[in-house]
């Protein structure tokens, strides 16, 4: 991820940028999931800002307890007033049903109870943590935010994924080369219903592979299959004999008949395959 001494005073000028932002809205409320854009957002803003930026943490059934927990570790070590709340997506019926636009109705009723706490606390402005790549694909989670008025300050400032990884690792925030994370109704595909069965079965085979070692992977819900993406060079590891059969013995446990490594690796956005065969569109935000 080294970039030379030009690139590198281009990303600089990009922070540069994000720090006046941040100046410019007085006071933040940061949507703040602990993955590596909400967290440099957070840091920076903290640095920035002192107490007037405060990070607000939704808690529910698709977000895995084990990044929530990271989540508050972080902030406590850097003494960040922090918000935990429960999101409750779970309740909306146009969420449940899991079609093509179930991120906007989830990211909507999120920047409301956002917003909503903000005003409640005198905090000027709510940001979220996208970055410019998040502009390739197809993400409903932007218009909500546009219609709420949340901010995107690393879009608005420039950075890139990778930006953001070279200042966290300047900044020496651990997140820096964090893997991606999504939700976990992000696993399950587009039509078939989410439901909190699915939703904690999805959360126990990640957190399995996860404690034997695998650092990305996504366990795809396909009915009573389990569909396993890991980064191709963890392939091998699933196929160690001990391993193997560890995973398929949790994984029925857990409560799946059928066990699968998809041999493509980890892909993001392979859900959203069945939706561009059908001419719904593409890119659509399934990770």
């Amino acid at each position: 991820m080294d970039l030379n001494r030009t690139d590198m005073d281009h990303v600089r000028v990009k922070q540069e940028r994000l720090v006046h932002l941040l100046r410019d809205a007085g006071s933040l409320l940061v949507a703040f999931s602990g993955g590596v854009d909400s967290s440099f957002l957070l840091a920076l803003a903290h640095q920035t800002l002192g107490s007037g930026a405060v990070a607000a943490t939704a808690t529910s059934e698709i977000f895995p307890v084990r990044e929530k927990d990271v989540a508050v570790e972080f902030a406590q070590a850097r003494g960040i007033e922090h918000i935990l709340f429960p999101s409750e997506e779970i309740s909306l019926p146009d969420f449940l049903s899991n079609g093509p636009d179930r991120c906007y109705h989830c990211k909507r009723s999120l920047f409301q109870k956002l917003d909503k706490m903000a005003k409640e606390r005198g905090i000027r402005r709510v940001a979220h943590g996208a970055n410019v790549d998040d502009l390739k694909d197809y993400r409903p989670g932007f218009q909500a935010a546009n219609e709420i008025g949340v901010m995107a300050p690393l879009v608005d400032a420039g950075l890139s994924k990778q930006d953001i990884r070279l200042l966290s690792k300047e900044m020496g925030l651990a997140t820096w080369d964090k893997p991606t994370m999504a939700c976990l109704a992000s696993r399950i595909p587009y039509g078939s219903p989410i439901t909190v069965d699915k939703l904690k079965m999805i959360e126990q085979a990640e957190a399995f592979l996860f404690d034997k070692g695998i650092k990305q992977c996504r366990v795809r819900h396909h009915g009573a299959v389990a569909r396993i993406e890991v980064e191709r060079q963890g392939l091998k590891m699933l196929m160690e004999d001990d391993l193997r059969k560890a995973i398929v013995h949790k994984f029925r446990e857990i409560g799946f008949s059928h066990i699968a490594v998809d041999l493509e690796g980890y892909v993001s956005g392979s859900m959203n395959r069945a939706l561009e065969t059908m001419g719904n569109g593409e890119n659509l935000d399934g990770r």
